[in-house]
């Protein structure tokens, strides 16, 4: 048991007030209140502090040794966060987790996450390595791998990528056989995040015949072989390498699942791992943010701070707005993936149900987020010029570390195509709807018009991503007040502009946006250099 957090927390979800929507139904609906960061009890943000105290106080003190993946020390840093529960939020009981959300663990991972190598290590070990084992799995293989992977004894890793199957990952042609007592696979997998430290690969491979199948695969297991690291821009900490199997003897009670339906397994696997890299995205983005927020203050030219500026404080705020527009997309649909398992889960049908209801929101918010890590992480080395360009402040790491974030667990191309692909399927569910934001107005102008080139799709996915920024935003703003509604406000003229800005790549119609007040860019620029931080949780 981790040494604090087993039975102290009682948290039940369905005390929450939220009702469970269906999944997409924001673009159609309107709900009454949805759940956002100031809703977490106090227990919860009990925890929430511990994932950040361990970040501060256990990893980012060892940054330069992490980034040199020096020997053993991330496996250790990755057993210390099981002992303290942090692997195992939101796994059963029965198997050692806490039994409690995806949505706290979200939160979570978001506080590990202000070194992105270890919050890489750490979120593959509990999320997707581990995502299709607990969904999937059968009693015997969860009681015989979950204790290890949850507790951090294992590092778990997921292996769905190959050298001719990027994107299109179901194409996949790792070979997988029956052959008397066993599975024999063959193949290699690309990008395999923590492969040096595996000890539990899960492998989607094609068996002849039946389609793909989901194997859980041992390190020790003859004929797996991890090849070289990869060189890469960032997360030099974390492990990225090839995996080849080499008629691999793998037991028959290690296949997940059933043969012909590992796509489900992977697919489902990568809904929520696209969620919970929302939240990845959010923590280093916080820690860039409040460095150069110190910076800022600590700098003087021409005499003063350079805090003091007009364009420095623009780019504080515009960088606070992103972040909450982010942070109320991703834990609005943290709670309703709760929701959706506190109703359905505890089967394999069930769970397979519940991972797929919001596949729409888990995308929009992976983009979102990943895009908006981009920015902050820009802006905060633009703050610093010159130093920010060094390897002297952690803002040149975060600006390496951030650009993945738009790449792995589907490219954010490959997601827009997919959100635009699901609105198109339920269009018919919009007609007559009026219009509860400009981005859904120019959207429904787009769905009268249905087309299948990616232009039209990546434009009608970003007015529906920013739809879904806008009503979470707006609905958490008005029950909080305070700063959040100062940053909802502020963020609607931005909103409108990447609105027009979508629509017109795929129609030049001319448009007439609705008159909105000026950003605050100074008062909440003032606020956060106060708090030292973000202002989004700040009622």
């Amino acid at each position: 048991m981790p040494v604090f957090l087993y039975g102290v927390f009682e948290i039940m979800l369905g005390e929450r007030s939220q009702q469970l929507e269906s999944g997409g139904s924001f673009f159609y609906e309107e709900p009454s209140q949805v759940f956002s960061v100031e809703d977490f009890s106090s227990d919860e943000s009990m925890m929430v502090a511990t994932a950040e105290q361990f970040s501060r106080k256990e990893v980012l003190p060892l940054v330069e040794r992490i980034e040199k993946q020096e020997d053993g020390l991330m496996p250790d840093l990755i057993r210390k966060a099981g002992q303290l529960g942090l692997l195992g939020i939101d796994a059963a009981e029965e198997y050692g987790g806490l039994g409690l959300g995806k949505n706290l663990a979200a939160r979570i991972i978001e506080m590990l996450s202000l070194n992105a190598s270890f919050s890489v290590t750490a979120g593959v070990t509990s999320g997707i390595g581990q995502l299709g084992l607990s969904l999937y799995g059968t009693e015997p293989q969860k009681h015989k791998y979950l204790p290890k992977v949850l507790s951090g004894e294992w590092v778990a890793a997921y292996c769905l990528s190959e050298p001719n199957s990027g994107t299109d990952a179901l194409a996949a042609s790792s070979q997988a056989k029956r052959q008397g007592g066993h599975w024999l696979l063959n193949g290699s997998k690309m990008w395999v995040s923590n492969a040096k430290w595996a000890n539990l690969f899960l492998v989607v491979a094609r068996i002849e015949g039946e389609g793909l199948a989901a194997f859980l695969v041992e390190r020790d297991y003859a004929g797996v072989r991890i090849e070289r690291e990869e060189h890469k821009m960032g997360l030099k900490g974390s492990s990225t390498a090839r995996v080849t199997l080499e008629n691999v003897e793998v037991p028959l009670s290690n296949l997940l699942h059933e043969p012909g339906k590992g796509h489900y397994v992977a697919l489902n696997a990568l809904n929520l791992g696209r969620f919970k890299l929302s939240s990845m995205s959010l923590g280093p983005a916080r820690d860039a943010f409040e460095n150069s927020l110190r910076y800022s203050q600590e700098r003087r030219q021409f005499g003063q701070p350079i805090c003091n500026f007009g364009l420095i404080r623009k780019k504080i705020a515009e960088s606070a707005i992103r972040y909450f527009l982010a942070e109320s997309m991703i834990y609005r649909t943290g709670h309703l993936i709760d929701l959706a398992f506190e109703k359905w889960g505890g089967t394999v049908e069930g769970n397979q149900r519940a991972a797929a209801e919001f596949a729409l929101e888990c995308s929009s918010c992976k983009v979102f987020a990943s895009e908006a890590q981009g920015f902050i992480v820009d802006e905060a080395l633009q703050v610093f010029g010159g130093y920010g360009f060094t390897e002297e402040f952690p803002v040149a790491r975060h600006y390496r570390d951030a650009r993945i974030s738009r790449i792995y667990e589907g490219t954010n191309e490959i997601n827009r195509v997919s959100i635009a692909s699901r609105l198109l399927k339920s269009a018919s569910s919009c007609k007559g709807r009026s219009p509860q934001s400009f981005a859904h107005d120019l959207a429904l102008k787009l769905l009268a018009s249905p087309q299948e080139d990616q232009i039209y799709l990546g434009a009608l996915a970003d007015l529906a991503i920013l739809h879904f920024a806008e009503q979470s935003a707006r609905l958490r703003a008005h029950r909080v007040g305070g700063c959040a509604q100062m940053l909802y406000t502020s963020s609607l003229g931005w909103l409108q502009a990447k609105a027009v800005e979508a629509f017109r790549c795929a129609r030049p119609d001319s448009l007439e946006c609705p008159k909105v007040d000026l950003p605050q860019h100074d008062e909440i620029a003032q606020a956060a250099l106060e708090r030292g931080t973000l202002l989004s949780a700040v009622p």
